[in-house]
């Protein structure tokens, strides 16, 4: 029967040390000995697919799962991949919301110039909407906004440009999002619109009366009464 040693206990080659298996004496191989493939980057493109929403700008992406019978892998950010789609972009902060509720509705919020970020959220567990609202005064989509369900089962991702206010309703109660951000919080940036603002027309699956809501995302300004940030 063949035996491996881990990895990481240190043996010089050909030396011999005891399995962790089963206190039998086995032969340590050199990891020089071992041949390598070189990692084909062009392989990155398969595991993870990237399409343009309604408003191009905004992307959906959708990583692979390996799965078997542990569970799954998934490669759920490459930076490479997504410069290879045309979305250089330096992420700077990981930032993680619980909403304990279902009916949680956290936006439109978004950071003036010169913090603007853009933003790659995904879920972990539960469902949300996702919302991402067009507030580029040039835009063809000025006002216009790309709504997507994200959950941990669908594993899907949304990309949202710079220009762009962000918010989302948690469909299921424990619903716990991911995004990263291109640039840090900063307070003194912190600006918004108000989520239920009718001349957006976005189809909440939640009424004013009964979402959960901060105070401030409640005083936030409706769009019509916004200065130009983009």
């Amino acid at each position: 029967m063949v035996r491996v040693c881990p990895t990481w206990l240190p043996a010089a080659p050909g030396s011999i040390v005891l399995s962790l298996i089963c206190d039998v004496p086995v032969t340590c191989c050199a990891a020089a000995e071992v041949p390598r493939q070189p990692r084909n980057l062009n392989t990155r493109s398969q595991l993870m697919l990237i399409e343009a929403c309604e408003i191009p700008d905004v992307k959906l992406i959708r990583p692979k799962q390996f799965r078997d019978a542990r569970g799954f892998f998934s490669e759920v950010y490459s930076k490479s991949a997504l410069a290879g789609a045309g979305l250089p972009d330096e992420f700077v902060q990981d930032n993680h919301s619980y909403s304990a509720l279902a009916g949680t509705v956290r936006g439109l919020h978004f950071q003036k110039p010169p913090f603007a970020q853009a933003k790659l959220v995904r879920v972990t567990r539960g469902r949300i909407l996702d919302i991402a609202l067009d507030l580029r005064r040039a835009s063809a989509h000025y006002g216009r906004h790309v709504a997507r369900e994200i959950s941990a089962e669908n594993w899907e991702q949304l990309y949202i440009p710079v220009g762009f206010a962000h918010a989302f309703c948690s469909l299921e109660p424990d619903t716990e999002v991911l995004y990263k951000v291109t640039s840090y919080y900063a307070p003194d940036a912190d600006a918004g619109v108000l989520w239920s603002d009718p001349d957006l027309g976005i189809d909440w699956p939640v009424t004013a009366d009964h979402a959960t809501v901060s105070e401030k995302d409640a005083r936030l300004p409706r769009l019509r009464d916004l200065k130009p940030m983009f």
